[in-house]
């Protein structure tokens, strides 16, 4: 009995140490890689940039003197036409002074008229009429003066556009400079943001752009480079460029900020996988196989986008690099590549597997 119970356990021990050695076999297997192919890509070299929306034309109108309100002709955000009135201060004394001056413009003329006539009779002197002259400009002068006068104390929109809140009432007394209401044209928004010195050469007027706003992320903006200030500023080495955006549907207002893209240049080059790269350093690798063993390869990276990244040199198009399982091998390693490869072990494995129990069976 005991030795029947020694024999069971060498069994079972041998056959333990059997299945260890599979698995030992099993984990010195080559790694498992994807294969990918070289191919062409389309990149495009951008310009980001944050800039201030401002309006296409803006004014605050203000107080020309000091004043009593009179009467506003506006409303909170309403839109003025050019030329309307937006403010009336008291003109009751520059009133009087015109109808004044009107009244000696008025008797100066008759006088002049009288004195004309008897010097053609020749009962006037030319000095007379002479002196008589410079009155009666110095009447149309002063009713000119008045009339200036009471034109300043009547504001009106220099241009069209829409007006601020109001935060003024009529019957209040206003000094010189108040501020009455901001006029603002936004038809159109001027947008100006900094692009560096380095950038510059990669813009042009009448190029596109695209520009979002925070308050309407999915709907972006476009329009067109305008203008590149010709003074840098000398603290950021960075050159001011306003663009211009159609704003018909008066969403964009002045004092927002936007992020701008640039589209520059674009072209179509060999790229591979972000997942296809290894850095060591500032230098980048990329894996190809050649006869079932891998093979490291330096590359020179451009532009990544999209999940792509451009190769500058070191890779031709059409060349297959390892795009996963790059963290599982080195260089000179031998790897399986493809799914069929790693069926064919398998089921090599298992056959293996199988010619004990298939022995066991016949004895």
């Amino acid at each position: 009995m005991r030795m029947i119970l020694t024999l069971c356990a060498s069994a079972t021990l041998l056959a333990a140490c059997g299945g260890n050695d599979a698995a030992l076999k099993k984990g010195r297997e080559a790694p498992l890689v994807t294969l990918a192919a070289v191919q062409p890509a389309r990149f495009v070299e951008r310009i980001d940039a944050v800039g201030t929306a401002r309006a296409n034309e803006q004014v605050t109108l203000t107080a020309p003197v000091t004043q009593r309100i009179v009467r506003l002709n506006f409303d909170d955000g309403a839109y003025v036409a050019k030329g309307q009135v937006i403010a009336v201060l008291e003109t009751a004394t520059q009133s009087a002074q015109l109808a004044q001056a009107q009244a000696r413009a008025r008797e100066a003329h008759q006088q002049l008229e009288r004195l004309e006539a008897l010097k053609a009779r020749g009962f006037a002197t030319r000095s007379a009429v002479d002196t008589q002259v410079a009155l009666a400009g110095q009447a149309n002068a002063q009713a000119a003066e008045a009339r200036a006068g009471i034109n300043d104390r009547v504001v009106r929109a220099p241009f069209g556009g829409w007006v601020s809140l109001r935060n003024i009432s009529a019957g209040a007394v206003v000094t010189a400079g108040t501020e009455i209401v901001t006029v603002s044209d936004v038809s159109r928004i001027k947008l100006d943001f900094p692009v560096p010195e380095t950038l510059l050469a990669r813009l042009k007027p009448g190029q596109p752009i695209v520009a979002v706003a925070a308050a309407y992320p999915d709907q972006p903006f476009r329009g067109t480079v305008d203008t590149v200030d010709p003074v840098l500023n000398p603290q950021t080495r960075a050159a001011t460029v306003r663009a211009v955006l159609a704003n018909g549907d008066r969403r964009l207002k002045p004092g927002m900020l936007l992020t701008v893209t640039i589209e520059s240049a674009e072209r179509t080059v060999p790229a591979v996988p972000e997942l296809a790269l290894v850095g060591e350093g500032e230098n980048m690798f990329v894996f190809t196989v050649e006869n079932g063993k891998a093979k490291r390869v330096q590359v020179r990276t451009g532009l990544r986008q999209n999940g792509m990244v451009e190769i500058v040199d070191g890779l031709r198009a059409g060349q297959r690099v390892v795009t996963e399982g790059v963290v599982k091998i080195a260089d000179g390693q031998a790897v399986r590549t493809g799914a069929a490869d790693n069926a064919k072990g398998r089921s090599g494995a298992a056959a293996k597997a199988d010619e004990p129990k298939a022995g066991g069976k016949a004895g």
